[in-house]
């Protein structure tokens, strides 16, 4: 048994959605059925973990033991795009 209802989508949604159907031959109600029971059909998804952060010392704060955190090779890199940024706006500076 089919029941009437009322769903609301984007202009541009429903006109891709429609000129699919037509291409298809069949209508937009079964291709909204079938949309619906493909995402019914799919496991639940996994929610996402949240990030792990470096461990930190009981002792009296800080980043704990064996983190080396300016040893990072990302902030090597950062650190030196920082530092040719600032050559580059004295060089501008001084070149006025």
């Amino acid at each position: 048994m089919s029941k009437h209802t009322t769903i609301r989508l984007s202009e541009d949604l429903l006109h891709r959605a429609k000129l699919k159907a037509a291409a298809e031959g069949r209508t937009l109600t079964s291709l909204i059925e079938e949309g619906l029971r493909d995402v019914i059909a799919r496991p639940p998804a996994t929610p996402r973990s949240q990030p792990v952060l470096p461990r930190v010392s009981r002792a009296g704060g800080g980043f704990a033991e064996g983190f080396q955190f300016l040893n990072s090779p990302k902030l090597a890199t950062l650190v030196q795009e920082i530092e040719d940024e600032d050559n580059v706006a004295r060089v501008v500076k001084s070149s006025r």
